[in-house]
């Protein structure tokens, strides 16, 4: 077996290295998962909720580190404080509603009979975490896997290896037993071998659209659940009613913030006509005013990508664009910071259209083609032309009309006036090459539980 190599995108050194566990030692830790899940299961309610939030309030003791090294890890600058807010407000939720969410529901309690249904844990739970924001997509299954009574694996990607440690660091120091929440450096071959034996309960993966292909075919024939969330494309439209000030800096924000790397990032950008000239001059103001650098220097809003070849993969398709008769916006001199490696100047394109890749395939990074369109129609149409279903950002004035246009959208969530947002009260899912399941919201315990009826009959 050949180490893991964590290559950090500030300055291209080796910033971790791991081995990652033989196939008789990963089996050893299913085994141990598998042996403490009864255990942990049979512990009353509250006291697993009170372990999992003193698992969180551990991490967040440890925020300075924390931010540190995602910024080595993955590039993220540190003004933006690492992803605590979303993780303290997603755990907050999942607990607060767990009682009610797992409580037993009775349809007869009768001298005759007693009919109910209860939520089980499904067992032993395998997270496969991206890199993009580590923490944020291991919470959303880790807390009600661990609330509901699973016992949890969880494998980081090699590009943000630490963050896994710091987790199980952070939730073995609250008192969460080891054998509860491990955390694990894995190959390909072993983690393959894993899933085509049964080894997991639910398997939750955030990644490409090949990797979920990949833990498809793994799974085939074992009947183990999957949630995957997959690629993305997600399209923002300004109607002519839209407050345009308002439309430009959230959309652009969503398509550039984490250096475009977010699954619900905004990547292509459909504008009513009338609104269009005016709608990408201050498009172009605002991503000129970001600055490309160093994620350790507090003036930085715009790190480097995570990784040299995933900015190799943006400026292939922008100089693909460009040849198709693309229109690019921002002069790259006025980033001087652009090593043609992984730091990346931000990138706006007009003249685009659907036969470009920077317009149909991910390219999860600081680009974003804007489209002009002449009415309601023609952005539904441009909106569903995408393999992906993830989000949808609607810009108008008026709730119905957001609502009838979001009906006609395949997608998994639909936003009005905002983008590139989980709010941990709604479930998020997506369709199409995006994925299946759902996280977050009471129906997130419902992919980490099964069913269970009760049929009691007094004679």
């Amino acid at each position: 077996m050949k180490p893991i190599q964590l290559i950090s995108p500030v300055d291209g050194r080796v910033f971790a290295e791991r081995m990652p566990l033989s196939p008789e030692a990963a089996g050893k830790v299913v085994a141990d998962a598998r042996a403490a899940q009864r255990p942990w299961s049979a512990r009353p309610l509250e006291e697993r909720i009170a372990l999992v939030k003193a698992g969180v309030k551990k991490l967040n003791e440890m925020k300075e580190v924390v931010v540190e090294e995602l910024a080595w890890q993955m590039g993220r600058p540190t003004r933006f404080g690492g992803e605590f807010g979303g993780v303290n407000a997603r755990t907050e939720y999942m607990c607060d509603i767990a009682a009610e969410t797992l409580a037993p529901r009775v349809i007869e309690d009768s001298a005759a009979f007693r009919r109910y249904l209860v939520r089980e844990a499904l067992g032993v739970v395998f997270i496969v975490a991206p890199w993009n924001y580590p923490y944020l997509t291991t919470i959303n299954t880790l807390v009600p896997a661990l609330v509901a009574g699973n016992t949890v694996i969880l494998k980081q990607s090699s590009q943000t290896l630490v963050a896994g440690e710091r987790l199980a660091e952070a939730f073995h120091a609250a008192g969460v037993p080891t054998d509860v929440f491990q955390n694990v450096v894995l190959d390909h071959p072993t983690t393959e071998a894993l899933i085509r034996s049964r080894a997991f309960s639910f398997i939750n993966f955030t990644g490409s659209v090949g990797g979920g292909a990949a833990m498809e075919r793994a799974a085939a024939g074992t009947f183990t659940p999957l949630g995957l969330e997959l690629g993305g494309k997600d399209p923002g439209y300004v109607r002519a009613d839209a407050n345009l000030d308002a439309a430009v800096d959230t959309l652009m924000d969503g398509a550039m913030f984490n250096s475009g790397q977010c699954c619900c990032g905004i990547e292509r950008i459909y504008v009513h006509e009338s609104l269009f000239d005016s709608f990408v001059e201050k498009a172009v103001a605002w991503t000129n005013a970001l600055k490309l650098g160093n994620p350790f220097d507090p003036s930085t809003t715009l790190g480097p990508m995570a990784n040299a070849r995933f900015a190799r993969v943006v400026r292939d398709q922008i100089a693909e664009a460009i040849s198709m008769g693309a229109r690019p916006l921002i002069d790259p001199a006025n980033f001087p910071a652009d090593d043609g490696g992984a730091y990346l100047a931000p990138q706006i394109l007009v003249n685009v259209d659907h036969g470009m890749k920077v317009m149909m395939e991910e390219s999860f990074g600081p680009v974003v083609g804007i489209m002009a369109v002449k009415d309601d129609e023609e952005a539904i149409r441009l909106m569903n032309d995408s393999p992906y279903g993830l989000t949808a950002s609607i810009w108008t004035s008026d709730y119905d009309t957001a609502s009838a246009i979001g009906a006609r959208i395949e997608t998994g969530t639909i936003f009005m006036n905002r983008a590139d947002y989980l709010d941990p009260a709604l479930c998020w899912t997506g369709c199409k090459d995006t994925g299946r399941g759902g996280s977050l919201s009471y129906l997130g315990y419902l992919s980490v539980t099964r069913s269970k009826s009760y049929h009691l009959k007094k004679v």
